[in-house]
């Protein structure tokens, strides 16, 4: 019974640390500024062929 006890608070100690983690990052988190969103919309200017997105 001890060891089945100290697997679950190690267990619960992961899952607590993992979801600490992830809304943290989520928290943290900064929207795109102005100049990384014009970069990335002209991702497909070079590959007009390539590139999966319909044009606007």
């Amino acid at each position: 019974m001890k060891h089945e006890t100290l697997m679950l608070n190690g267990l619960f100690a992961a899952c607590l640390l993992v979801c600490t983690l992830v809304l943290g990052s989520m928290l943290t988190d900064r929207p795109p500024t102005a100049q990384t969103l014009a970069t990335t919309s002209n991702a497909c200017a070079t590959t007009a062929t390539a590139c999966p997105l319909p044009r606007s």
